[in-house]
């Protein structure tokens, strides 16, 4: 172990001292292995592998430009379409399209690839915390469900995809083995998945090197769990027998090969879980835990406070940046603070590009999020090796598996560098604007949600005046908050019922993403509409405009997403009345997966 980590800090040395030749030889590789390509033929590329002619005669796309290719290949066209290997299955993207999952094309090479990526991840991760591997993770890791496309393809998320490989078990891992069998991580069910991991990570409670999951919300989940059944799991450890709503039969068989009858652990959780205090559970009840690993850049440090309080300060440690489409960058100090996270992109998971971004009203768009960008002022692209200290950009990436100049939507800024790589910090998704868990929510859709409830209003003479919205994460699971002001006293004449269904019609024009984190996973709250008194906007715009934050009245406009404390205390104290979505939205497992692709 420690001569392969040794090897790998050697190769993040040498990639991050020659970017430019490192990148030039990706792109060589990247299109000359996929020169018979449909796609690359028809940009007339004519087997040429040099940036300039590539640049010059391949656009740069999004996912709608080559949605039409994806559809083929979903419906069972086997001929090189974008890539010269064969797809192997789709990463259904929690990045949304026309309201729906993407399916992005993988290959066998591309998780090889991701898996590679791993293995310089953990010898990062080995330097700072030594010895993990004679420790245990408790990862809280939950699969969604797969659909197929018409033409066989497994269409599923990056994690599901993982965790139903061998990788999942690899001596790659961070560290090994992990506390959840594989049998519980596997389970559908989201509560005996829930409740069958954490029992098995309470009875190996003095193991666990490290805790954690994908993103921060899943692992405040888990332990709001925790609160909600601890009486129930120490029963279970107490008696040695498992909860009789724990009905997967291999989930059983796996949990019981864990568990045994341990009163003296049982009243150690017992009286640990019974203080009135929460505050810094996670050392409380796993003593040896080093550190807390989950995403906590961008949407996620909302929950930094929480994470902090529930561990004590443990580090938390936000280490590994990418997507669906590509495995990017490494955090090569874990212990540093959130908000100091910078990724150091490795240049040899693809060929990156960056489209500069220019901001006109800094206030403005420190409100909102983000404005989309505004195609006919495009820029020209710069490589990896020409972004500069300061300057946002979103990314555009080229992959082996046969995506070519596509825009990513991460807005990325340049912080520093490690050698000659350039290191950023991750801002944000462009134009999102709201997110609880792997929901992404932008502005466009926030507005037409927001339209069709006000349907439900004209029939009492009423309508929305103006609106923002708000993801509170005070609430065990968060939820959407809309603040909206309507018409002068029509909220009198308006049925509470009515209302109610305002809610459950945004929640009913959402994605699929969010449909689900609703209905299936739990992992999102009913949405929640605050009716504010009249003239609260004209009070938000004469604080943005007056106060030290300094916006002009001539550029100003409603911000769609709040979340500066004063104005989100401002909107709460004129509050008339709330409501929330009485019913989940409908939603069916992989039933608008599959659709996309007919």
């Amino acid at each position: 172990m420690a001569e392969e980590n040794k090897k790998n800090l050697e190769f993040i040395e040498e990639v991050t001292t020659n970017v430019d030749e490192v990148q030039k030889r990706v792109l060589d590789e990247i299109l000359t292995r996929n020169a018979n390509a449909e796609y690359l033929q028809r940009h007339n590329l004519n087997g040429h592998t040099d940036r300039e002619t590539f640049k010059k005669f391949v656009p740069v796309i999004t996912y709608e430009d080559i949605q039409p290719d994806i559809n083929r290949i979903a419906n069972g066209d086997t001929s090189p379409i974008l890539c010269s290997q064969p797809v192997s299955e789709f990463i259904s993207s929690t990045g949304t399209s026309g309201g729906e999952n993407k399916l992005i094309p993988t290959t066998e090479e591309e998780h090889r690839r991701r898996h590679q990526f791993y293995g310089l991840v953990m010898s990062v991760v080995s330097q700072f915390f030594p010895d993990l591997e004679k420790g245990k993770g408790m990862y809280f890791l939950f699969i969604k469900s797969e659909a197929k496309t018409p033409g066989g393809l497994l269409a599923r998320t990056l994690l599901t995809s993982v965790c139903k490989s061998s990788h999942i078990r690899s001596s790659n891992s961070y560290v090994s083995p992990y506390t959840s069998p594989i049998e519980a991580i596997l389970c559908l069910d989201s509560y005996q998945s829930m409740y069958s991991q954490m029992l098995c990570g309470l009875c190996q409670n003095r193991e666990v090197a490290c805790v954690g999951s994908v993103f921060a919300s899943a692992f405040i989940r888990a332990m709001r769990f925790l609160e909600d059944h601890w009486s129930l799991l120490c029963n279970d450890i107490r008696t040695g027998t498992i909860n009789n709503k724990i009905t997967d039969p291999k989930v059983i068989e796996a949990v019981m090969k864990i568990l045994k009858p341990d009163s003296e652990l049982a009243d150690f959780i017992e009286a640990e879980c019974s203080k009135d205090s929460w505050q810094g559970i996670v050392i409380r009840l796993w003593p040896n835990t080093k550190y807390v690993d989950v995403v906590v850049t961008g949407a996620m440090s909302q929950y930094i406070p929480m994470l902090d309080y529930y561990s004590n300060s443990l580090p938390l440690v936000s280490i590994v940046y990418g997507s669906s489409e590509c495995s990017f960058g490494i955090n090569l100090n874990p212990l540093c603070k959130p908000s100091a996270v910078t990724y150091t992109l490795i240049p040899t998971m693809g060929y990156f590009e960056f489209l500069p971004i220019h901001r006109s009203n800094e206030f403005i768009d420190s409100i909102s999020i983000s404005t989309p960008l505004n195609e006919k002022d495009e820029q020209q692209l710069v490589d990896l090796v020409d972004v500069k200290i300061g300057q946002e950009y979103e990314l555009v990436v080229t992959t082996y598996s046969g995506l070519y100049r596509y825009r990513v939507g991460d807005v990325l800024r340049v912080s520093g560098y490690k050698n000659n790589a350039p290191q950023f910090n991750f801002i944000r998704r462009e134009n999102v604007i709201l997110s609880i868990d792997f929901d992404k929510t932008n502005e466009f859709d926030l507005q037409n949600a927001v339209n069709n409830a006000a349907n439900n209003l004209v029939p009492f003479d009423a309508r929305v005046v103006d609106y923002t919205s708000y993801a509170d994460t005070a609430t065990i699971p968060g939820h959407y908050v809309l603040f909206w002001e309507l018409s002068a006293n029509a909220s009198a004449n308006i049925p509470p019922s009515v209302l109610e269904d305002c809610c459950l019609t945004i929640e009913e024009s959402f994605d699929n993403v969010y449909r689900q984190g609703r209905t299936s996973d739990k992992s999102i709250g009913p949405l929640e509409i605050r009716i504010v008194e009249t003239g609260t906007f004209d009070k938000l715009m004469d604080y943005c405009c007056t106060s030290l934050l300094g916006a002009s009245i001539n550029q100003y406009k409603t911000p769609r997403f709040v979340k500066f404390v004063p104005l989100v205390e401002l909107l709460n104290s004129r509050i008339v009345s709330s409501y929330f979505s009485p019913v989940c939205p409908k939603w069916a497992p992989g039933s608008k997966q599959r659709n996309n692709t007919n």
